[in-house]
């Protein structure tokens, strides 16, 4: 679908959009496992962010974890010793239900009160379950019901896949 100039051309309109918002410089970037924190370096990086940035894993956070089971690949979340009182970007690759976004809220706030949460994706598709939208989108897609995409980075190269569950890579 997108390989590496397109995904980095996205990151870079978001940096853009990102910019013409106040106080960006002292905005803490947070991006969540592991999509999310691939974005969200790439941004704190475009934008010369000079902030600390954050990592969170959501998995124990999940409202359907009991159903899909707990990710075998639990990270921590590493975040600056405070996010009381500060403007957070939150960062993911794909906007889908919402619920990733609900989750990754749900920490936030057990390590503190941000002052406020502006969501930026690369992705942003239908399907929402929750009314959860993005700040800043890199670009919107449409998929099928039964189609998911995959961001991957490897040997700092992005790529980004649509698969289907009814069949293997398309």
């Amino acid at each position: 679908m997108l390989k590496h100039p397109d995904i980095i051309s996205l990151i870079d309109s978001m940096a853009q959009a990102l910019r013409k918002r106040d106080g960006i410089e002292e905005s803490l970037i947070i991006g969540i496992h592991s999509g999310g924190a691939w974005i969200a370096q790439h941004l704190h990086q475009t934008l010369g962010n000079t902030q600390q940035i954050g990592m969170l894993d959501i998995s124990f956070y999940r409202d359907d974890f009991t159903q899909i089971g707990l990710n075998p690949q639990v990270k921590s979340s590493d975040l600056p010793d405070s996010i009381e009182g500060r403007d957070i970007i939150l960062v993911d690759d794909v906007l889908h239900s919402g619920r990733t976004i609900r989750a990754a809220m749900n920490e936030l706030f057990d390590y503190g009160r941000p002052k406020s949460i502006s969501l930026a994706v690369l992705l942003d598709r239908e399907g929402r379950q929750l009314p959860i939208q993005a700040d800043v989108c890199g670009m919107n897609i449409h998929l099928a019901p039964h189609q998911q995409v995959k961001l991957s980075y490897v040997d700092n190269e992005f790529a980004l896949k649509t698969l289907s569950t009814n069949t293997t890579d398309l």
